[in-house]
């Protein structure tokens, strides 16, 4: 005989509490957290500093012993000797940036601390905004858009010509997985690529040259895709920019202290060069106020990654090599390992 009680459903399984969960340590929100905070809370007990009333020294050393992973960006305090020190726990850096500029890779090294980057994450996106901004500089969109919205289209007539991309030579800074992005972008427009890096490609076919000055001086283009280092730092100097005459163009989507940013913008207001797509600045959120009244110059503020899928593939990479790392199995897109 069946029974007249309804069959009670089995508890639901008890909530897990953050304290349970691995912590992470962070001194600054990274940009994707404005998007998908949620999804790294869920995973993750977050100990974040810039919500604790103590000086930053105290916070970590509070937690100095109990630290094993951190999560930074490019965008926050640099993750310094100093920093590591007072985490003497911690053996995992994860950044959610490609360049690593701003963590020091040789203490890193020496404590035996792994890195973790975005990988090959943004290489798309970001060589869509370099060629973006390469053909607004050639073509004025920017500057024509102003022309139409200040009412200039009515009462002075046709703006002024523009430039063709295709059949441009140009000269790759870096021909890394973002720097054959763009190669392989303006391949498309019939451009003629050629390239610096640390060392040539064998599985590429464009001129290779050594030096970024004789780089220069073969290109009406030079796009900036290397990272930051102190080899790199100011490479892009006034020689480099002259290299490519008057009609020279630099795209910078790199990091802004690659090129010396006080040169730039003497031969941009002087004439000395064409013109400047710029994503990357050297002292950000901080421009050249010189820069604002050049028709010549397209501005962006490092946006080159902020796309929605970049953003939500880029959640998926850090929480996986995050996830890895307490579970000891391989990193997702090491940089560097202990």
């Amino acid at each position: 005989m069946a029974s007249d009680q309804a069959t009670t459903p089995p508890p639901p399984p008890p909530e897990i509490q953050s304290h349970d969960l691995p912590k992470v340590i962070l001194l600054h929100p990274p940009p994707v957290f404005k998007y998908f905070k949620d999804h790294f809370s869920k995973k993750f007990h977050l100990l974040k500093a810039w919500e604790s009333p103590l000086p930053l020294h105290e916070f970590l050393t509070n937690h100095a012993h109990s630290i094993q992973a951190m999560l930074c960006s490019g965008t926050g305090p640099s993750i310094s000797a100093d920093i590591l020190r007072l985490l003497p726990s911690l053996r995992l850096v994860v950044t959610t940036s490609a360049g690593l500029n701003h963590i020091d890779l040789t203490e890193c090294r020496n404590r035996g601390i792994s890195i973790a980057n975005a990988g090959e994450v943004f290489s798309e996106d970001v060589a869509d905004l370099a060629v973006g901004l390469l053909i607004d500089v050639f073509r004025k969109i920017s500057a024509s858009d102003r022309y139409v919205r200040h009412g200039l289209w009515a009462t002075k007539g046709d703006y002024p010509l523009g430039s063709k991309l295709g059949g441009k030579r140009i000269g790759i800074v870096g021909l890394g997985s973002i720097g054959f992005q763009v190669a392989k972008r303006l391949e498309a427009f019939g451009c003629n690529i050629s390239y610096n890096s640390r060392k040539r490609k064998d599985l590429v076919s464009y001129p290779f040259y050594t030096n970024v000055c004789e780089l220069a001086a073969n290109s009406d283009v030079l796009i900036i895709c290397c990272g930051l280092t102190e080899q790199t730092r100011h490479m892009i100097n006034r020689e480099v920019l002259l290299a490519m005459g008057k009609e020279g163009i630099v795209v910078n989507i790199g990091r802004g202290a690659i090129i010396h940013e006080k040169e730039l913008v003497q031969c941009l207001v002087q004439g000395e060069i064409g013109g400047a797509g710029l994503d990357v600045f050297e002292n950000e959120p901080n421009v050249p106020k010189e820069l604002f009244e050049l028709d010549n110059v397209v501005l962006a503020p490092h946006m080159a990654v902020f796309t929605t899928e970049s953003f939500k593939d880029l959640c998926d990479l850090m929480i996986g090599n995050l996830e890895a790392f307490f579970s000891k199995k391989p990193l997702l897109s090491p940089v560097m390992n202990e």
